[in-house]
């Protein structure tokens, strides 16, 4: 992934920008490949046999597609350029031909609105001894700069082919927007190098974690997924598959309140102040808007998603393309406790202003009305009275409670004791552990997260009972599922729940187990794709990723888990 915090690009392994949704992440796509339809922006050797690598350099979001032909090797540096225009996104590539001459095709097919609007009004120009080609799709505008010799192909697609010599490198910029372009076309030097000194300054160096470059990656991946409102994606794709043909291809194109908070904790254990700055602010401005009717989701610009829809497009294989999200028709208890935990956490750290307590205020007069309703859970599935919503909220009371004045802490602090013991009477299983609702005695690995977050004790026998079953009945090979859908065995009805994984470890740590903590770590920061990133499930008997790409929560996480697990910290 390609991103610039306004929107990403997803690349496949022959350069082929697959992925890209115009002018923001929840907006029609204009590369549509990805889901079987018209639109790519792709840049590969000519000749058909080649191996595909490629790396991230440090500390960003810049890839480096790497190729190795019969004739020598040949990269691409690709970046999507920075700081990022709302309007207007600026795609970088650079071909460098490596050892050998490097002989490239190149295509350029703009097809905005999920592919139904074909490239029109094609222009090509010259500028600064160049060739310039512009021309639109639909209300999408493009400019496009480097492609020398390109022409149109019956397609309506620009086609080229590019000769570099050895040693040599040759820039393509590609401008898109909704609105009118400026009149100066972008240039090659100045574009990579502003984008090169943003990245650097937004992604600090990490050398005091478990695994610095992981989570270098990781924070990097939170950071091009934050737009400049402050809200941050989920992932940046829609419709890929958490299991094939089972109807489950969801629309993750936008801001999950209960995800920005995971992200905000992150930051805040890795001393990221930034991230969680955004978080804090992004969050609070929702709560203060909607107050009692705070949705789970939101579009990076405040308005809730549309609800579901199919579109136009075959699919990514197994899945049906859908857009939109019926998240918004749900009411989740859970996640005012998580803001509370966000919010408190900032509190500690003095970046809390009066606007941030009234948002406080508010949801804590959500929660004193609402924590004995049934709600749809973390899960999102159907609406019940969730043993893991009202534990969430009563470590979001702790929390808070812990940093307001003693007045309400103390009144707050007796509300979280009210809710744990109405889950105590209803939600204990006869083994001593959490269950997961009244009438559903299962375990959920949910229900590791309010100890590990403050709602009781980790020495808690309830505490412990939980963590033990977690551990006996929903991990297979250090992966940990959410919970048993059905009779089937672990692996059968989904993937493994990564997300889950890190939390596995860090409810060993809670409990001394470091030995344990860190084995969970390790095996599951490798259920990621060759570049580092992960998503959401992944399928330990095939040993690949299920789901939408990149999952926001799951690098929060990691990066979490990274900084909580060393040593020196607690």
């Amino acid at each position: 992934m390609l991103a610039d915090g306004e929107r990403g690009v997803i690349v496949g392994p022959r350069g082929d920008y697959c992925w890209m949704c115009l002018p923001s992440w929840h907006n029609g796509a204009v590369f549509n490949s990805l889901l079987g339809g018209p639109g790519v922006y792709a840049v590969a050797p000519e000749q058909s046999r080649f191996v595909w690598g490629g790396y991230y350099e440090p500390r960003s979001l810049i890839w480096v597609s790497r190729w190795v032909t019969n004739d020598g090797i040949v990269e691409c540096r690709e970046a999507l350029a920075m700081p990022a225009d709302t309007h207007t996104a600026v795609l970088l590539r650079q071909i460098h031909a490596v050892d050998g001459r490097a002989r490239m095709a190149i295509t350029l097919d703009v097809r905005a609105g999920f592919g139904a609007c074909a490239m029109t009004d094609h222009d090509c120009g010259e500028d600064a001894g160049t060739q310039m080609w512009t021309g639109r799709s639909g209300s999408c505008r493009f400019r496009w700069m480097g492609a020398d010799g390109a022409s149109v192909g019956d397609d309506g697609a620009l086609h080229a082919v590019l000769d570099v010599a050895a040693g040599r490198d040759h820039d393509l910029i590609l401008e898109l927007s909704d609105s009118e372009l400026d009149a100066r076309p972008m240039r090659a030097r100045e574009a990579w190098a502003a984008t090169e000194n943003v990245w650097k300054q937004e992604v600090p160096q990490v050398s005091d974690s478990l695994a610095d470059f992981d989570a270098e990656v990781a924070y990097a991946v939170l950071r091009g997924l934050t737009s400049s409102s402050g809200g941050m994606v989920a992932a940046a794709t829609t419709s890929l598959p958490e299991r094939a043909e089972q109807d489950r291809n969801y629309d993750y194109r936008y801001c999950w309140i209960r995800d920005q908070c995971y992200a905000g904790q992150a930051a805040a254990a890795a001393g990221l102040y930034p991230l969680l700055d955004d978080a804090v602010r992004f969050v609070s401005e929702r709560i203060l808007a909607d107050g009692p009717g705070l949705k789970p989701a939101y579009s990076v610009d405040g308005v809730a998603p549309p609800r579901e829809q199919d579109l136009e497009l075959p699919g990514y294989p197994g899945g049906v393309a859908r857009t939109g999200n019926w998240v918004s028709d749900q009411f989740q208890l859970d996640v005012q406790g998580e803001a509370l935990l966000l919010l408190a956490q900032a509190a500690r750290l003095d970046r809390l202003d009066a606007s941030h307590w009234r948002a406080v205020e508010i949801l804590m007069h959500t929660i004193e009305q609402r924590w004995d309703e049934p709600d749809s859970g973390i899960w999102e599935l159907h609406e019940q009275r969730w043993a893991h919503s009202r534990l969430m909220c009563a470590a979001g009371l702790r929390g808070i409670g812990a940093v307001a004045s003693p007045r309400l802490g103390a009144e707050w602090q007796h509300l979280a004791d009210r809710l744990i013991a109405d889950v105590d009477s209803d939600c204990l299983h006869p083994s001593g552990r959490w269950q997961r609702a009244q009438g559903d005695p299962r375990i959920d690995a949910a229900l590791l997260l309010p100890s590990i977050r403050g709602a009781i004790p980790g020495n808690d026998p309830r505490t412990v009972a939980t963590i033990d079953t977690v551990r006996s009945e929903l991990t297979e090979q250090g992966f940990v599922y959410r919970f048993r859908p059905d009779g089937r065995t672990l692996g059968e009805a989904e993937g493994a729940f990564v997300l889950c994984g890190f939390l596995m470890a860090l409810a060993e740590h809670q409990q001394g187990n470091d030995l344990a903590a860190v084995r969970f770590f390790e095996r599951n920061r490798t259920a990621c794709g060759p570049p580092g990133l992960f998503a959401e499930e992944y399928d330990v008997g095939q040993h690949q990723l299920r789901g939408n790409l990149p999952q926001a929560f799951v690098h929060a996480l990691l990066l979490e888990t990274a900084y909580r697990l060393t040593p020196c910290r607690t």
